[in-house]
């Protein structure tokens, strides 16, 4: 279905770029990339996505983070990987001199709607991983926030993939379960 020296090579890069970094529950990141990349190969599996549309959707999940939480440049991706590979990532990249969470999201829906459905795909598998148990830190309305924005990125992306879709929103349902009402 795609190519695992593929994989191999982008997991090493974002590996390699992430370097020490954590997620907010302490892991080593590269487990939260590759949980994104497992839920896009998962879901190219049950649609049966050509292999070349696979390989480009599972890079683009390896590496969606690449540009916005490292050193790394766009014109690096370019250079290295290509323009569809650039921009699939900077389009998964927030653009963070926007001044509030609400312009960030908007303009990230709106470059990823300029996307091929691939792209999409991965924002859909990124807030798949994001919605289990929130950080200890976060307070009631952060977690509410955050279930508005899924249900966002939901009601915008759902087209991309059925599969991701039916996912995004069982997800929304059980993490609703932290908001205290």
């Amino acid at each position: 279905m795609f190519s695992q020296e593929n994989y191999i090579e982008y997991l090493n890069f974002a590996a390699h770029a992430h370097g020490e970094q954590k997620t907010p529950h302490g892991f080593a990141y590269i487990f939260h990339i590759t949980c994104v990349a497992m839920e896009v190969i998962n879901a190219c599996e049950k649609s049966k996505l050509d292999e070349k549309k696979a390989d480009f959707a599972i890079t683009c999940a390896l590496l969606h983070d690449v540009i916005e939480d490292t050193n790394i440049t766009y014109d690096e991706l370019y250079t290295k990987f290509g323009p569809d590979i650039a921009d699939g990532v900077e389009a998964l990249t927030k653009n963070k001199s926007l001044e509030s969470k609400q312009e960030q999201m908007r303009d990230s829906i709106e470059r990823l709607l300029t996307q091929p459905y691939e792209v999409q795909m991965v924002k859909l598998a990124d807030r798949i991983t994001n919605l289990g148990t929130p950080p200890k830190h976060w307070d009631n309305e952060k977690i509410k926030n955050y279930a508005k924005e899924a249900s966002f990125i939901l009601s915008c992306l759902k087209n991309s993939n059925i599969y991701l879709a039916k996912r995004l929103e069982e997800k929304i349902v059980e993490y609703k379960k932290y908001i205290k009402e």
